[in-house]
């Protein structure tokens, strides 16, 4: 997060837009893949920022690789989130409002790995057995792959 930290030492907590991408992980069960957070102690999406020059599909690929040593072989895109819902306050103070676009990952590789330093843990989860601490940010694009995306994904997985 270079780039947002950079403008952290000059606007201080004030909101920022933060753009970025996270990932819809689905193994072969149909399970979804959440981290545990550090700084939150909930369950969200791997995901994070863009940096400078970077496209949004590489940020999820970048993040993924990151939070949890997997590769992803092949994103599809899901959808784009932003608005009020997504304004999200960090426990350090820091306020952001995010924009962020969700792929669906069914094809990776690579053994799970959680980054040290933000992860405490990574779980495949039923989709019908969420944890109820879910990450705010990630709620509304959770809800939206249940209510429609997990039906595209299926579709698109036996195709």
């Amino acid at each position: 997060m270079g780039y947002i930290m950079d403008l952290r030492k000059k606007v201080g907590t004030h909101p920022l837009l933060m753009v970025g991408a996270c990932v819809i992980v689905i193994n072969d069960k149909g399970e979804i893949l959440l981290q545990l957070r550090k700084d939150n102690l909930c369950w969200g999406l791997p995901g994070g920022s863009m940096e400078l020059g970077e496209k949004l599909e590489e940020v999820a690929q970048r993040e993924l690789l990151e939070e949890t040593g997997l590769i992803s072989s092949d994103l599809t895109f899901f959808n784009v989130f932003s608005g009020k819902e997504f304004y999200y306050k960090y426990p350090h103070g820091d306020e952001v409002y995010n924009v962020v676009t969700a792929y669906i990952c069914h094809n990776y590789e690579g053994e799970l790995r959680r980054e040290e330093e933000e992860v405490d843990e990574l779980t495949f989860f039923r989709l019908d057995q969420l944890p109820t601490n879910i990450n705010p940010p990630d709620f509304p694009v959770i809800k939206e792959y249940m209510q429609k995306g997990c039906s595209v994904s299926v579709i698109k997985k036996n195709v």
